[in-house]
């Protein structure tokens, strides 16, 4: 089934400036996307009209089928849930057990209900050991896996991720996406990541490179990043190791383009050995 579909949507921040135009995108359920592009490509505008922070000025968002409309925002923000950059600007309870249950008790669950809900998004973001820290006290990858854990107290069915590991540091980063690649395989929750980490992008099923409001590259990531010359014309670069690859056959050793470390580590390996 269609989780999230676009067709023929346009927006604009202002008269004849278009964040968007004539758009169409099909998301999956269950699927893992990657969303790639500049700054100011369209991505966050992207993120914020699938559960209706935005609403398109022309064209149509469906959520599961159903038209999003100012009547409905309640049901799709329900099913739809966003995490953004700052996990500061998403804080609302000093405590971490607060913080995650404000959503919950926003729409009117049992207290009992909201217990459960508490156990069972910080035990999906490994913080089930914090439920009583002080969020001012956490790390950066903290407060942003209980972000994170406050969307999921509303268990929703899609999680979009907009630029969440943009403000962490190597280690903080690979620990959410941890977290959401098992959230994506284990919850089998449809899963849209706006990033510019092109090794984020690897984790994911497809992946998309937005341009000026447009999809102008798909694929599967592998895919895409061979066609690297391409990427640079939309200011991307390839992962590390794809740099890294290139560098390499720079500097005269015979290694293959890859994306894989095993792959790379062995070729490196023989070379050496000749």
């Amino acid at each position: 089934m269609t989780a999230i579909s676009f067709q023929k949507v346009s927006f604009s921040y202002g008269e004849g400036n278009f964040s968007m135009k004539n758009f169409d995108l099909n998301v999956e359920e269950g699927e893992f996307l990657a969303v790639l592009g500049h700054n100011g490509s369209g991505k966050s505008t992207l993120a914020r009209l699938m559960n209706g922070l935005l609403l398109p000025d022309k064209g149509t968002v469906e959520v599961f089928g159903v038209p999003l409309t100012e009547k409905n925002l309640y049901d799709v923000r329900r099913r739809v849930g966003v995490v953004f950059q700052n996990p500061d600007n998403q804080t609302v309870s000093s405590i971490v057990e607060d913080d995650v249950a404000f959503g919950a008790e926003n729409i009117g669950l049992p207290r009992e209900e909201i217990g459960k809900r508490i156990s069972f998004a910080l035990k999906a973001v490994g913080m089930e050991g914090e439920r009583t820290a002080t969020v001012s006290r956490l790390s950066g990858g903290q407060k942003q896996r209980v972000a994170i854990a406050g969307v999921l107290a509303l268990k929703p069915d899609v999680l979009v991720l907009d630029e969440s590991t943009a403000m962490l540091d190597p280690r903080g980063r690979h620990e959410i996406m941890d977290v959401v690649c098992d959230l994506n395989r284990r919850e089998h929750i449809t899963v849209v990541l706006i990033t510019h980490f092109m090794e984020e992008a690897l984790l994911s099923d497809r992946a998309i490179v937005m341009n000026r409001g447009e999809i102008v590259m798909e694929g599967k990531p592998a895919d895409i990043f061979e066609r690297h010359e391409e990427l640079l014309t939309y200011n991307l670069t390839l992962p590390r190791i794809g740099e890294i690859c290139k560098r390499l056959q720079a500097g005269g050793m015979s290694v293959p383009d890859t994306l894989d470390a095993a792959t790379l580590a062995d070729a490196i390996e023989r070379e050496w050995n000749r």
